[in-house]
């Protein structure tokens, strides 16, 4: 897990591999205030594409995760919006990560 650094300075962390992309996508889910542990691990075939989705308590939230996912290393897979299209409060935020997982960040309240 990446060191905590110091908020008045430019956080700068190599991604080098998926496994780093990882580590780095929990540390910063972590630093925004949610609970993520890790990610599970194993030899063999790569796994089944997922699609997870973390809830965000605001607006903020979402287009932070987007930022730091973005960042270190994750593709966009589409930058934080409205999605009317699934309800009129639907923000969300989506970024694929190497191993061609979609995380998507979520907050369904309205701006305020």
């Amino acid at each position: 897990m990446p060191p905590q650094s110091d908020p008045s300075q430019p956080r700068v962390h190599v991604i080098e591999d998926d496994k780093d992309i990882r580590e780095e996508a929990v540390f910063a889910l972590g630093e925004l205030g949610f609970e993520a542990t890790g990610f599970a691990e194993g030899e063999g075939a790569s796994p089944t594409p997922l699609h997870l989705a973390f809830a965000a308590d605001n607006r903020s939230q979402v287009d932070a995760f987007h930022r730091a996912a973005t960042a270190a290393g994750g593709r966009d897979n589409d930058a934080p919006g409205l999605r009317r299209d699934y309800h009129p409060n639907y923000y969300a935020a989506f970024v694929m990560a190497p191993d061609g997982h979609n995380v998507e960040v979520v907050c369904d309240l309205p701006e305020g």
